[in-house]
């Protein structure tokens, strides 16, 4: 039995994925870093580089994984648009909270039929 994956919620996960690395990368080096010139809180990045190449594949498990960890960034996306004083950061964090919902609503809605695949299977076999 194959399963039918969206392609189209797999490129979704991947631009927002890429969408989400560009703007930290931006916001902590360029646009609205803590201190001039940039600080450490650009090394948020590396874990999103470590399902980078497996959401491109369109890795079901690493979609699993990267789903999870992608509701960090939600969360300090909602933190720091909530306190952050600068208009600038608050904006940035406004986007990042974007890019990491789409990325998690793209990332599940593309593993659904699978998810539903197996547990049939699973069914089937007891």
């Amino acid at each position: 039995m194959t399963t039918q994956l969206n392609p189209v919620l797999r490129y979704g996960a991947s631009v927002s994925l890429i969408a989400l690395i560009i703007l930290c990368l931006l916001w902590e080096l360029k646009i609205a870093p803590l201190r001039e010139g940039g600080t450490l809180l650009v090394l948020k990045v590396l874990p999103l580089l470590l399902p980078l190449r497996g959401v491109l594949k369109g890795n079901l498990y690493t979609l699993q994984w990267a789903a999870m960890l992608i509701l960090l960034y939600f969360m300090e996306g909602v933190v720091r648009a909530w306190s952050d004083p600068s208009p600038m950061s608050a904006l940035m964090a406004g986007f990042e909270i974007l890019f990491s919902l789409v990325f998690y609503l793209c990332a599940v809605l593309y593993l659904r039929p699978a998810k539903q695949a197996a547990k049939k299977n699973a069914a089937r076999t007891t």
